[in-house]
């Protein structure tokens, strides 16, 4: 059984940073790509960043270029997404997930591409 469980998340003033944490398991985590999404309340669950199987290639929404950045670490098993320079239009709920295919493309953005997903973690940023 594959999970995904997310932490980080928090209440950081605009212009503040946060780092968030995506820990695996259940299945050989380095041969997926990972993504992250966030929903804001009354919204659209969104693309925010993946990543390839191997941290190689990654991308972006162009709201968050240059200002988030996503990595993993195959040995522990975890995806990362340090976001700096946070707006208050950041706020929402940001969710892990997981491609289903092997050494499948970060370049997929819906969220119909991606298999699993982890609980959800809150990120508030005021003004």
């Amino acid at each position: 059984q594959v999970q995904l469980i997310e932490s980080g998340g928090g209440l950081v003033q605009a212009g503040g940073s946060l780092r968030l944490s995506c820990a695996a398991s259940g299945r050989t985590f380095s041969r997926y790509a990972m993504g992250w999404f966030r929903q804001a309340p009354g919204k659209d669950r969104d693309f925010v960043a993946a990543i390839s199987w191997s941290g190689g290639s990654t991308n972006y929404a162009d709201s968050v270029k240059g200002r988030f950045t996503i990595s993993r670490d195959n040995a522990k098993n975890t995806v990362y997404l340090q976001m700096i320079s946070l707006k208050p239009e950041d706020t929402a709920v940001y969710y892990c997930a997981s491609r289903g295919v092997e050494n499948s493309s970060p370049y997929a953005t819906s969220r119909s591409s991606y298999k699993y997903w982890g609980q959800g973690t809150q990120v508030t940023v005021s003004s």
